[in-house]
């Protein structure tokens, strides 16, 4: 199975497009000062050591939820019943056949972002060249964290009911306690214990081995001063009790592989027959339709109808007017700028790219050219649509606080991310770009 699955990664051109946007991602964010690191409101000399921290914690932290929808899209997520109910191997070695292949495609972007630091730092000439110490700092930070979302994956994957978006949000709410469970650390020193309530291990190799403050250091934005400050790797990476709970949460990635092993359950078609509804034969009437009647005519509004259409699809399904509802009731806080519109914000990404990837999938092209509206009316009600949506959950906010502002925000954020996920759909043909997309950019937007 882990050969099988491997084979279908190298036809995948997913896995191709991954291996070259690594590169670029690590040039960007890493010295680019898309994504930097302040120590004590300064930036780290890009020393070899310092470089490879720098993409250990971008990996560890900013990217997993790129690589979960990655995994979520990718060729692991097939589960043909009709050929696993009858195959004669069990679940357990198929989820960790797909395991394995997960975390060998990982690990190689993890590869291929070590080489690129190494590059990287060749040509900043910060301090003396030691690839070693950069490749220990990347895969002893970012390694446990990619086998533990791997596994996270596969369990979310061996559940039914954690299948589809339920799956999606349970994921992206480990992925902010992975951020927040160091705030529990503490003023404590370094130890096994401490170090094992930062499953993203990006707090220790930044502060070394002395408490935790949150003014000495900054992840992401803000404001920084001028002037680089050195940064001591090895006061991190070899601080008492790291190197162990790295490890710790490696097995802990490789037990919960199997626990969904042991859990997963095949997907099966119901064969319930419905219930007919149709009234008894004898009260049925049969009416005569008269000769003058005449088909309807076309929609006197087809502008109309393809927004209402639009409107209703991004908003489908049963749980979303209840997410909509609870992002409008964050919004009611008066600094709707940090609350309550990175909360609509994030709604509409899954809902704008779930809408933008049916409307743009590549069998529904001919049938919608037979259409008697045409696609750029059909893309442009979306954007309005999605405008619509965020406005809608902004309208709280502005009838409480009398503010125009938060509409106006709501109305660029909301028709902004709906022209993304447009316009990526319809090259991409999916919503796994316009979604990875959306939210690198939510989280600049609710970082800055």
């Amino acid at each position: 199975m882990f050969a099988d699955e491997l084979r279908r990664y190298g036809r995948s051109r997913g896995l191709w497009l991954l291996l070259l946007v690594v590169p670029i991602a690590a040039r960007y964010l890493v010295v680019g000062s898309a994504v930097h690191i302040a120590l004590r409101q300064h930036l780290l000399s890009m020393t070899w050591g310092a470089v490879g921290v720098t993409i250990g914690v971008v990996a560890s932290t900013m990217l997993l939820p790129i690589g979960f929808l990655y995994l979520r899209s990718n060729v692991t997520r097939r589960r043909p019943w009709q050929v696993e109910d009858v195959s004669p191997t069990p679940r357990i070695a198929m989820v960790l056949g797909r395991f394995g292949a997960d975390c060998v495609v990982l690990l190689g972007a993890l590869a291929v972002a070590t080489l690129a630091g190494g590059i990287l730092a060749w040509r900043a000439q910060q301090g003396p060249v030691d690839p070693g110490r950069l490749t220990l700092a990347v895969w002893l930070i970012a390694g446990p964290s990619l086998v533990c979302l791997v596994a996270l994956r596969h369990v979310l994957n061996a559940v039914p009911a954690t299948r589809g978006a339920l799956g999606d949000v349970l994921a992206f709410c480990c992925w902010f306690a992975i951020l927040a469970m160091p705030s529990t650390m503490g003023a404590a020193p370094s130890s096994f214990a401490v170090n094992l309530r930062d499953p993203g291990g990006y707090i220790r190799p930044i502060i070394g081995s002395g408490a935790l403050f949150a003014t000495d250091f900054a992840v992401g934005g803000g404001p920084v001063l001028p002037g680089r400050v050195p940064l001591d790797v090895d006061a991190g990476l070899h601080a008492p009790g790291y190197v162990g709970a790295r490890l710790a949460w490696l097995a802990i990635g490789l037990v919960t592989a199997l626990f969904a092993g042991l859990i997963d359950r095949p997907a099966r078609i119901s064969h319930r027959r419905p219930r007919s509804r149709a009234a008894p034969r004898w009260l049925r009437r049969t009416v005569a339709v008269p000769a003058t009647t005449v088909p309807a005519g076309p929609e006197r509004s087809a502008s109309v109808a393809v927004f209402l259409s639009q409107f209703r699809l991004i908003g489908h399904g049963v749980a979303f007017p209840f997410l909509a509802i609870g992002a409008a009731a964050l919004g009611l806080a008066s600094e709707y700028r940090h609350i309550g519109s990175p909360a609509a914000l994030l709604l509409l990404v899954f809902a704008l790219s779930a809408q933008a990837g049916r409307d743009e999938a590549p069998g529904l092209q001919r049938l919608t050219a037979t259409m008697p509206t045409s696609p750029t009316l059909r893309r442009a009600a979306f954007v309005v649509a999605g405008a619509a949506w965020a406005l809608l959950m902004a309208l709280p906010h502005a009838a409480i606080w009398a503010s125009t502002a938060s509409l106006l925000l709501a109305l660029a954020t909301g028709a902004g991310a709906a022209i993304i996920a447009g316009l990526i759909a319809t090259v991409a043909r999916s919503a796994f770009a316009p979604r990875m997309v959306l939210l690198v950019a939510w989280y600049a937007y609710f970082a800055s």
